[in-house]
């Protein structure tokens, strides 16, 4: 963060981002890299056999030895304060272990609560229409529908299947997007499809004098996943939205939602109900799975945790945050492929992306009153041109946090996140 005399704010973040990238490559250890590059692609194999068999032994030597190399990296790229610091930072630069455990502990007793009084209500929320029979071809045609409407441009890019949907920017002007179906499941494709939208408009967005240097990315992994959720969740699951797309969705499902008003639709898609998997969660309950993981691998790496009591600390603190305990380690520990690919340290991104998309989209609703109005019209237009203004234009010439203060005005706040989804379930649920 050294500031050079006579250098413009564009080429001090260069500076700056190249500085970082020569320190994340020049402190690590060539035969350290290759110990890693080498383990991880062994223990991806043991992870699928041992989720398929839902047996976390075949799995947890190979974790074992993973976190070693992780600490092992973590000692060569140096720290202060944890050891978890340079392995976030790895994904979201500038964060502290710290920090984030302060911002989380705030999270995480919002939600409880929230959840709490969500049960204690006793309102049943009807959604079981969302698994009747869906024709992948027509949830196929949305999908092309959506993302035109949200301002994608298929001269930039193109939508194809995938086993799990991912953006991938080949460059500047070629960002292609992946999704996936379940003709009965309805919401796992379009949310999917909106999702990776919002990653693609941000990649397509960062401003053409950026192109081709160091700062034409997403300024952090929390950012970008900023992107994806508001557009999946604070657009995409609104009632303003459905109000306009919901007679669309109607015509091309009719035998399925025949009986279904728009009312109980939008009430169905923002069910509440404390789940297993991560990817299926809901609103309320996706970020006490990352607090979850967060708490888990932060006291795997420091030593805390050991790897043979990790199922039951998975359970334990499933229990504690969501009130279930998972049935088998295919259901719990073994869920996600990222430890097994030593991914420690990018968990955290997802719960950043939506305190930072509460807390942007609460900007753009006070400088853009009729953004809601718009959105209910059909028309995202203003919506997209404020994001590229304000988000994607500038790429990574400022740090998440200045990116954060510039745009609203303040840091990272999750109260924003927090009373959105305190305003928006507190009528759906009738408290």
């Amino acid at each position: 963060k050294a500031v050079v005399p006579g250098l413009t704010g564009r080429d001090q973040a260069f500076l700056r981002e190249a500085y970082r990238r020569y320190r994340l490559q020049s402190k690590l250890p060539t035969e350290l890299v290759r110990k890693i590059a080498k383990e991880t692609s062994l223990a991806l194999a043991k992870w699928a056999e041992a989720r398929e068999k839902a047996d976390f032994a075949i799995f947890s030597g190979n974790l074992e030895t993973i976190l070693t190399l992780v600490r092992e990296k973590a000692d060569a790229l140096g720290y202060e304060e944890h050891i978890y610091d340079p392995l976030l930072a790895e994904f979201e630069p500038w964060m502290k272990t710290k920090e984030l455990r302060e911002v989380f502990q705030s999270v995480q007793n919002g939600l409880t609560a929230l959840l709490s009084r969500i049960t204690a209500s006793g309102t049943i929320v009807e959604s079981s229409f969302l698994k009747r029979e869906y024709p992948v071809e027509k949830q196929r045609q949305l999908s092309l529908s959506v993302l035109k409407s949200m301002g994608y441009d298929f001269k930039y890019g193109r939508l194809d299947l995938s086993t799990h949907p991912f953006t991938i920017t080949l460059g500047p002007a070629d960002v292609r997007l992946t999704t996936r179906y379940d003709r009965n499941f309805f919401p796992k494709g379009l949310f999917g499809t909106i999702h990776e939208g919002g990653h693609g408009l941000y990649e397509l967005g960062i401003a053409p004098e950026l192109h081709g240097s160091l700062l034409a990315d997403g300024t952090s992994m929390g950012i970008h996943e900023s992107q994806s959720r508001l557009w999946e969740n604070f657009v995409g699951r609104s009632r303003a939205f459905w109000r306009w797309f919901y007679p669309q969705v109607k015509e091309l499902f009719p035998a399925a939602l025949a009986d279904i008003d728009l009312d109980t639709f939008y009430r169905g898609i923002n069910r509440v109900e404390p789940s297993f998997i991560r990817v299926e969660a809901d609103e309320v309950t996706y970020n006490l799975h990352i607090i979850l993981r967060f708490n888990l691998e932060r006291a795997l790496v420091s030593g805390d945790l050991k790897v043979k009591d990790l199922p039951e600390a998975w359970n334990q603190e499933s229990r504690e945050l969501l009130g279930i305990t998972p049935p088998d380690v295919s259901l719990g520990v073994l869920q996600d492929i990222h430890w097994s690919m030593g991914g420690i340290g990018y968990f955290p991104t997802y719960a950043l992306g939506n305190l930072y998309a509460a807390q942007f989209f609460k900007t753009l609703k006070k400088e853009l009153p009729r953004a809601e109005a718009e959105v209910e019209g059909g028309n995202f237009s203003a919506v997209l041109v404020w994001l590229r203004e304000k988000i994607h234009s500038p790429g990574k010439v400022y740090t998440a946090g200045e990116l954060c203060t510039r745009v609203t005005g303040e840091t990272l706040n999750p109260d924003y996140y927090l009373q959105y989804l305190e305003e928006k379930y507190s009528a759906i649920y009738g408290f």
